[in-house]
């Protein structure tokens, strides 16, 4: 039997938000584990979303989402630099097609005011079709709110982790919570599929599951309903559509279908708001794309069906308030849930992670600064994005780099075994660390090549591999014995330390 895991502070999800905890703790002299029930990080809300750094003029003055929001938002830029995940202030608009509309920008207008939210005007139907000159000529006016930023949400979660590692943080994956048990000197003693953690603080970051996690220490007051968002994607060729976020005017239960840039250069469309009762239902449907499109084509006429290259379904963890909810049980002192943190909570993911921590300090924690804290994170090899020179000279030092396995990404084999020695074991961990197949083929001509690298470098056959983990194989037989090719050999950069789990 293994012996229990002892720690200051336990972390259950490695979200965007719960990554986001677990560096912000490694600031300070803690023992901190995080605890994941998927093979990698990220794998829940934080890869399948929007991807903006919101503003904050949507959320209802007075409301947890209206008081984070904004400040969420300020910090997003340093930490993106401090981590090297790219990031665009990129700005948004709202645009209005009737005096209705009108007024209900000038309604978010001073809600974002209220808000703290910087720079926002009305601009006039002159001044939007210069920002935007594809945008449809029937429109109004528009909300401009310069603030408003896009990220690479998979790759903020990773390098959250990564520097969270890299500072003390333990990371246990594969590792499914079975029940919690509150001892009487309010030590909480974790039961997973894979052994047992105890801390006398915990933070429940689960997400989609964390109204389940709550009623295992008795909070039985909250309920996630699952809504399920399509999104679908451009080919890059057409990212010079638009150059701002652009939203509809709001509805009750969404912001609407937008028109969103990306940070890798494509556009993306969606999403929908649809509520849905399995938590596991990731589907893209027909009725979803049409609903899409026609919402989209209201604000961008020129768009086309034949420009999507792919499509995706991400699940917001939503309350009925439509609030985000920090609880703190005075029946279970020292266990904090966080539950609803749907949109934009990847916005507000670094100040909810501040939160956390003077709510600890609060409850009794004893904080001391982490003199080797670590702010930064070391960029990896992007060969797309390097100059000629720069190419030859990296192909020179270690000639991987110059096998092209991703011809639409430009994703060379080097950036696939970087990948893998950051702990990628999955085909979607190579994909959400390099944007390997992700361009106009999805996949179609690299998928395989990358599936044989993973095995290579992981020693294992073609049939043990997954797509991202569980029952996600890629081969129903075994198609290729474990593959003999010499391995390549490390980095200088060294490999990821302080994860748990991840054995290929």
């Amino acid at each position: 039997m293994r012996k229990a895991v002892f720690s200051d502070v336990i972390i259950i999800g490695a979200g965007v938000v719960g990554a986001a905890i677990a560096r912000e703790l490694s600031r300070y002299r803690l023992k901190v584990a995080l605890l994941e029930k998927e093979c990698d990080v990220g794998l829940g809300s934080s890869k399948a979303n929007s991807a903006i750094i919101h503003a904050g003029f949507h959320a209802p003055s007075g409301t947890l989402k209206a008081k984070l929001t904004p400040s969420g938002n300020h910090l997003h830029e340093e930490l993106a630099r401090q981590l090297c995940v790219p990031f665009k202030r990129v700005g948004s608009l709202t645009i209005a097609f009737t005096s209705k509309d009108i007024g209900i920008l000038e309604r978010l207008q001073k809600q974002g005011k209220e808000n703290a939210v910087s720079g926002l005007r009305i601009i006039s139907q002159e001044e939007l079709l210069k920002k935007e000159p594809r945008i449809n000529p029937k429109a109004k006016a528009a909300l401009y709110a310069p603030t408003t930023g896009i990220i690479s949400p998979y790759e903020m979660t990773i390098a959250l982790v990564e520097n969270a590692t890299r500072n003390g943080v333990q990371v246990y994956l594969n590792r499914r919570v079975l029940g919690i048990q509150v001892d009487p000197d309010a030590t909480k003693i974790i039961r997973t599929n894979r052994g047992v953690f105890k801390a006398r603080w915990v933070i429940n970051s689960a997400g989609l599951h964390s109204d389940e996690i709550a009623k295992m220490v008795g909070i039985t007051k909250f309920e996630i309903v699952p809504r399920k968002g399509e999104e679908y994607i451009l080919d890059r060729s057409k990212g010079n559509l638009v150059s701002h976020v652009i939203y509809p005017v709001p509805t009750l239960i969404s912001e609407g279908v937008l028109i969103i840039p990306t940070v890798y250069g494509n556009v993306m469309l969606g999403p929908t708001a649809e509520e849905v009762a399995d938590k596991s239902d990731f589907s893209t449907t027909g009725e979803g794309f049409r609903h899409v499109m026609n919402r989209a084509r209201k604000l961008l006429p020129c768009l086309s069906p034949e420009d999507v290259i792919g499509s995706f379904a991400g699940l917001r963890a939503s309350l009925p308030q439509g609030d985000f909810v920090v609880y703190s049980s005075r029946e279970v002192p020292g266990f904090i849930s966080l539950i609803g943190i749907d949109s934009p909570g990847l916005t507000a993911a670094p100040i909810l992670a501040r939160m956390m921590v003077k709510m600890l300090d609060q409850e009794g924690l004893k904080l001391r600064p982490n003199v080797d804290f670590h702010p930064t994170r070391q960029a990896g090899i992007r060969f797309r994005q390097l100059s000629p020179q720069e190419k030859a000279e990296v192909v020179a030092e270690n000639p991987p780099y110059g096998k092209v396995v991703c011809v639409c990404e430009t994703v060379s084999e080097g950036e696939i075994v970087d990948a893998i020695r950051d702990g990628a074991i999955t085909l979607d961990g190579v994909k959400f660390r390099t944007h390997l197949g992700m361009g106009r083929c999805q996949g179609s001509f690299c998928h395989l090549r990358a599936a044989e690298i993973l095995c290579r470098e992981g020693g294992i056959s073609l049939r043990k591999l997954t797509k991202k983990g569980g029952k996600s194989s890629l081969l129903a037989d075994d198609l290729a014995s474990p593959a003999k090719r010499k391995r390549t050999p490390p980095r200088k950069k060294g490999t990821a330390r302080g994860v748990h789990g991840a054995a290929r």
